[in-house]
């Protein structure tokens, strides 16, 4: 038997921190607090952060989602590159609109991808662009093809995990 407050039997107790302590993180990180830090100070970071992430709330990125998710099939389009077939429902921008805001309503700049391309994808475009927080833009090359984009992020996927 466990004695209130503890979660814990006297033979196990020594479990007891940890288990308070993997509850404490679980707190912290569906925290309102820790949610709002998130937004104000690392997704809203500045004025052009800001008006990227708003853009995902309008009734235009709504209907644009919904387009391409019908327009590929729910698939995953880097995926499909590989010749791999993965139901997907995440819509991305192929040159991210950090890079290039000018492209964020192009349909032709949207493609489905799955969560595992999605974060390969993010590396790649931290090497290649330089998003992301903490990394300076680069002039490179806008590349618009998803075969090629998914060439270039596999290729620098350096722990081959991506590869099919």
């Amino acid at each position: 038997m466990v004695t209130f407050p503890d979660h814990y039997c006297q033979a196990h107790y020594e479990y007891e921190a940890e288990y308070l302590e993997s509850r404490q993180r679980w707190a912290r990180s569906h925290d309102k607090q820790y949610e709002h830090k998130y937004n104000t100070v690392t997704r809203y970071r500045n004025d052009d952060k800001r008006e990227q992430y708003s853009f995902y709330r309008t009734r235009q990125w709504s209907r644009l989602r919904e387009q391409i998710l019908e327009r590929d099939h729910f698939l995953c389009a880097y995926c499909q590159a590989r010749g791999v077939i993965t139901p997907a429902k995440t819509v991305d921008h192929i040159v991210p609109i950090e890079y290039d805001g000018e492209l964020r309503a192009d349909v032709d700049n949207l493609a489905v991808i799955c969560g595992k391309c999605h974060r390969v994808k993010t590396d790649w475009e931290r090497q290649y662009y330089g998003t992301g927080q903490g990394n300076e833009l680069k002039q490179v090359p806008e590349i618009r093809d998803v075969d090629a984009v998914n060439v270039l992020m596999n290729r620098s996927d350096e722990h081959g995990t991506h590869q099919s």
